[in-house]
């Protein structure tokens, strides 16, 4: 599994590869919302993190989003319906 979701990670558009590290990367985006976009699970994420990542970077970044409610749609709030937060995309 690991070696095929870098494999179709590494397919993707340079672009969408950024916004995919940028999503992983971001508290409030919750993976189900990088899975709806690009197909790819929680598993597939941490070992594509873990080859975009320096391993001291992607130590801290496993223990952040471990158990974290806002990365998880099923630990989240009922109330909180979008897959992420509405100013966190910017506007010029």
């Amino acid at each position: 599994m690991a070696k095929a979701s870098v494999q179709r990670f590494n397919r993707l558009p340079e672009e969408d590869r950024s916004r995919v590290i940028e999503m992983a990367w971001e508290d409030r985006t919750p993976f189900e919302a990088i899975e709806s976009l690009y197909g790819l699970v929680e598993p597939d994420m941490v070992e594509i993190m873990r080859h975009a990542l320096k391993p001291g970077s992607f130590k801290l970044w496993r223990q952040r989003v471990t158990a974290r409610a806002t990365k998880h749609r099923a630990l989240r709030s009922p109330a909180v319906q979008r897959g992420y937060c509405p100013t966190q995309y910017k506007r010029f």
